[in-house]
């Protein structure tokens, strides 16, 4: 690959990578070649995960499954933050609006169900807080890179609905039903620390170097053999698609509870930051 392709690769001329100039609540780049870098940008709010950045998280990985140039996905947060899940923008609007809580839920699903489907393989660096629609991003990556001290809580009990995004299909898997019933009940914060021990994260590393070892991670994934790396996420994956059932009505249930009175309890705790009284 002569400089010029390599420069043009590597989206050097541009800060978005070719294609990909749309995407508003997303900044994605060029890495290393062959690996793409997702990074969920939402400055001053911890990469809050809005309306629209809901849908675009549904779309992106559907555009990088397309892409013949991405070999691997880096998906990380702006600064110090993953993502401190779905701002309450957002969720005041699914409160009020049953148009609003259908297409979120429907969105909540494509995220999932999508990112399962790309064929590429992702790589999550996970540092600061990660919660509810960006925590989903984070676990459901095929290889997640925590900080130490990074802070990954599920939240939805806590807002006063069930545990759904990705948590009963990914949580159990990944950790077991004893330590997935725990945390996502009781909204306990794991530290990457603990997340790595229970076998909820891939490696943990000192937070000064989760996003350097994380892109290692993802270059070697581009380095390999492409077809071997997808048949392998393919087939592993099958044991998600499994679970498809699980997740459906996960996902059903809550939506059911912002419905309901918990849901207006739990966000108007949030908003006067004090602890929630549930019916």
């Amino acid at each position: 690959m002569t400089q010029d392709m390599t420069q043009e690769r590597l989206g050097r001329n541009s800060p978005n990578a070719d294609g990909y100039g749309h995407y508003e609540r997303l900044r994605i780049d060029w890495a290393a070649p062959g690996v793409l870098r997702v990074t969920l940008s939402a400055p001053g709010r911890l990469n809050a995960v809005d309306a629209v950045a809901h849908g675009e998280l549904t779309a992106i990985w559907r555009d990088v499954d397309a892409d013949d140039a991405v070999r691997a996905v880096l998906v990380r947060g702006e600064g110090t933050a993953f993502s401190a899940g779905g701002d309450l923008a957002m969720v005041e609007e699914m409160l009020d609006s049953h148009a609003a809580r259908t297409r979120i839920m429907r969105e909540a699903r494509d995220i999932v169900m999508n990112l399962i489907g790309c064929s590429k393989p992702v790589v999550s660096a996970i540092q600061g807080p990660a919660v509810g629609a960006g925590l989903a991003v984070a676990l459901l990556a095929d290889i997640s890179v925590a900080g130490r001290t990074a802070k990954i809580i599920d939240g939805h009990t806590k807002l006063g609905v069930a545990a759904g995004d990705h948590a009963a299909i990914i949580w159990p898997l990944l950790c077991g039903m004893a330590k997935a019933k725990y945390y996502l009940m009781l909204c306990d914060t794991l530290s990457g620390a603990e997340a790595e021990r229970i076998g909820l994260v891939s490696l943990c590393v000192d937070d000064e170097e989760v996003h350097e070892r994380a892109l290692e991670v993802a270059g070697r994934l581009a380095a390999g053999a492409a077809e071997a790396i997808r048949n392998t996420k393919h087939a592993l994956n099958n044991w998600l698609r499994l679970a498809g059932p699980t997740f459906d009505a996960s996902l059903a249930l809550e939506f059911l509870g912002f419905t309901g009175p918990d849901a207006r309890e739990g966000v108007a705790a949030i908003r006067e930051k004090r602890p929630p009284t549930f019916t």
